[in-house]
């Protein structure tokens, strides 16, 4: 056993011992914040492993009682990194009554995690720990920190939880190190990055081919490399679909594994049921998984289940507030169910906290002109910095203010991207009502199993095709219900 995860499971542990002080309104969760463990050791190539244990104990304190304790999701933590923030700022910005504050110590082959539970209101430290560990033994304290969290709030834990937090975990120390490695890498959120988090997740799984959560991240790694051509697409899907089936044969009650699953069905498949199905075991196993419940959300949007697909997206935003990217799935999901205003007011709110957000002027745009206001569309429209986006809704705008000859250029350079594109291209000839043309690169969309041909039954840009035979032929050639 590592001795990042021993310190986890006694951490975890101390907390659910030392929470069963307070006592939760019958009406209201608990709102806990875990800040980024601060590394002192010294080493600033251990940030990776102060990362990796901010994730791992926000996971854990999720999955105790998620009707009675909810844990802010990483997101929206990381912003605090290397902030001197006050305490009572936190706990406005978070919606938090409580904070657990950590740090990271290093002395020869001894780690140091220190770890304190302060009451937001009045800061008061309602308990602070020492834990001491040699190398590999870290893995314990997740758990010691979740029972004594647990006891300081009271959380009612099942027996079956209560086992959980008993049994030892034991993964293979270099695995876990190079588990965590993977992880750090994998957030860079770059080509680069993900070819690197494969590495170490593909490492992880050598030293330890039953550590089912590094199976479980290398599928999304794979899949990602499949995505961006960084691999041959067949290839990376392929070994994403191997390394999800080991994840679940390992550990069938592991969210992550059915979060991936979820995602090949989709994208490979065209399984929307079976991925649909996926998702809500994912967030039946993991509440506090701010990704599963996105996914969920949809996922229930897909099939036009908006009212649980609001619900949902409303629930992301909940748990990880500081996330634009919570904001602008709850702002498309709103979109798509035709709450234009309210989804621009949620888009906004995404957009203060990154303003260059992509996804968030796409929404925008797209709601400009579904409100008939493509003039209003062009500036947000100029900020997007994807070039095929940004082309398709220049030919949607140009074609909405009768300036048919820049919609055409907009849509010729749109072209140059095709391959990658399709329902891009779609959306254009709809909008424009050139049914035909619209069709035909329907089935290019099809051909080259486009991500998003998800929404092609409630995107409200496809509207102009509903009435057409081919359309209901269309979804049910796609799986999907009519």
């Amino acid at each position: 056993m590592g001795a990042s995860a021993v310190i986890l499971v006694v951490v975890v542990y101390t907390s659910w011992r030392h929470f069963r002080g307070v006592t939760p309104p019958s009406s209201q969760k608990v709102m806990l914040a875990v800040l980024p463990f601060e590394n002192l050791t010294g080493d600033p190539n251990k940030e990776y492993l102060a990362d990796g244990l901010t994730e791992e104990t926000i996971s854990q304190l999720g999955q105790l009682n998620p009707e009675q304790l909810g844990v802010i999701g990483r997101t929206s933590v990381m912003g605090y990194k290397h902030k001197d923030t006050r305490l009572n700022q936190i706990g406005h910005d978070l919606s938090v009554q409580y904070v657990l504050e950590n740090s990271l110590r290093e002395n020869g082959n001894q780690l140091r995690l220190t770890a304190q539970l302060i009451q937001v209101k009045d800061q008061t430290h309602l308990w602070a720990k020492d834990y001491d560990y040699v190398a590999k033994d870290i893995l314990r304290v997740e758990d010691d920190v979740a029972k004594s969290v647990a006891q300081e709030i009271r959380l009612r834990l099942t027996p079956q939880k209560q086992a959980e937090l008993a049994q030892p975990h034991p993964v293979n120390p270099e695995a876990f190190e190079a588990y965590l490695q993977g992880y750090h890498f994998f957030q860079g959120n770059t080509d680069n990055h993900a070819n690197m988090a494969t590495t170490y997740f593909e490492r992880a799984t050598h030293l330890d081919p039953s550590y089912a959560l590094a199976w479980a991240w290398l599928t999304r790694a794979r899949n990602w490399q499949a995505n961006q051509g960084l691999i041959p697409m067949e290839e990376g899907r392929r070994l994403a679909r191997d390394a999800v089936e080991r994840a679940l044969s390992l550990n069938p009650n592991l969210a992550k594994a059915h979060i991936e699953m979820g995602r090949l069905k989709q994208q490979i498949d065209f399984d929307w049921v079976g991925a649909d199905a996926s998702f809500q075991r994912a967030i039946s196993l993991e509440p506090g998984n701010p990704e599963g419940v996105r996914m969920a959300a949809w996922s229930a949007a897909m099939f036009g289940r908006f009212d649980e697909a609001v619900q949902l997206g409303r629930r992301a935003v909940d748990l990880d507030p500081l996330d634009e990217e919570s904001w602008w799935s709850l702002g498309q999901i709103e979109r798509l169910n035709g709450q234009l205003d309210q989804a621009a007011a949620d888009g906004k709110k995404g957009l203060e906290l990154d303003p260059d957000s992509a996804g968030v002027h796409i929404l925008l745009s797209q709601i400009y002109l579904m409100q008939g206001r493509p003039q209003d569309a062009l500036p947000e429209i100029e900020r997007i910095h994807y070039p095929s986006y940004r082309a398709c809704l220049y030919a949607l705008a140009y074609h909405a203010l009768g300036r048919e000859k820049d919609s055409d250029a907009a849509l010729s350079e749109l072209m140059k991207y095709h391959a990658s594109s399709a329902s891009e291209i779609v959306a254009v000839y709809a909008f424009r009502n050139q049914p035909d043309k619209a069709f035909e690169w329907l089935d290019r969309a099809y051909a080259q199993h486009d991500l998003n041909l998800n929404w092609t039954k409630v995107d409200p840009l496809l509207r102009n095709l509903h009435n057409d035979p081919r359309f209901a032929a269309f979804l049910k050639k796609l799986n999907l219900p009519n």
